[in-house]
């Protein structure tokens, strides 16, 4: 077996191994029922993340409002491609993500949305670090046909990701304030730059 795998042949072994939205949402709850989360670290902390997040994600999913403007780029885009997206369902950034990826995607047959495990696919998230981090929600937008990555995307959209830096610069690091300040600027701002971040993958 060879040691070194190129990306476009972990990104094709990721999909071959991918969950749908509905799949990974699946797994996330049967998990939870079992007292465990996604990933290969298990503790009660990361446990109550998954739960709190699974709510968000079936709010989100129901009460998830898609600007117009972004509504008609996705459903007159001429593309065809696949958005991977490493995560965790105890990662709070994915749970608001998650969901408007989702909605965007199914707008747009063209757009194959897989979803795969970060931990699972340890190489793959290596080559798309976020300042030097294993940072998530990331998604890779993949064409098969050429298999070339496209772009990428994430953890956070872009004003969150403002915010984050600022905020470390700041103070150094995040604390559990600015956490609880980022997930009630993601509550206020309902998926919309999110999405604006997206449509710029088209």
């Amino acid at each position: 077996m060879e040691t070194t795998m190129t990306i476009h042949n972990l990104i094709e072994k990721g999909i071959d191994n991918s969950y749908s939205y509905q799949e990974y949402r699946s797994l996330v709850s049967d998990l939870l029922a079992e007292g465990k989360s996604t990933g290969h670290e298990q503790s009660d902390a990361l446990t109550n993340y998954s739960m709190l997040n699974d709510r968000r994600m079936k709010r989100l999913d129901k009460t998830l409002k898609i600007d117009d403007q972004v509504k008609d780029a996705f459903t007159n885009a001429k593309t065809d491609i696949t958005w991977l997206v490493l995560t965790e369902g105890w990662c709070g950034d994915a749970a608001q993500s998650l969901p408007v990826i989702n909605k965007l995607a199914e707008m747009n047959d063209g757009i194959k949305l897989r979803i795969i495990s970060r931990d699972d696919n340890d190489e793959l998230m290596n080559n798309f670090l976020t300042n030097g981090g294993k940072s998530i929600p990331k998604l890779i937008a993949y064409n098969k046909e050429t298999k070339e990555v496209v772009d990428s995307w994430g953890p956070r959209p872009s004003v969150a990701t403002k915010m984050v830096n600022d905020y470390k610069e700041l103070h150094g690091s995040l604390d559990p304030e600015f956490k609880q300040d980022l997930q009630v600027w993601y509550n206020k701002d309902k998926g919309n730059n999110i999405a604006e971040d997206l449509v710029k993958l088209l």
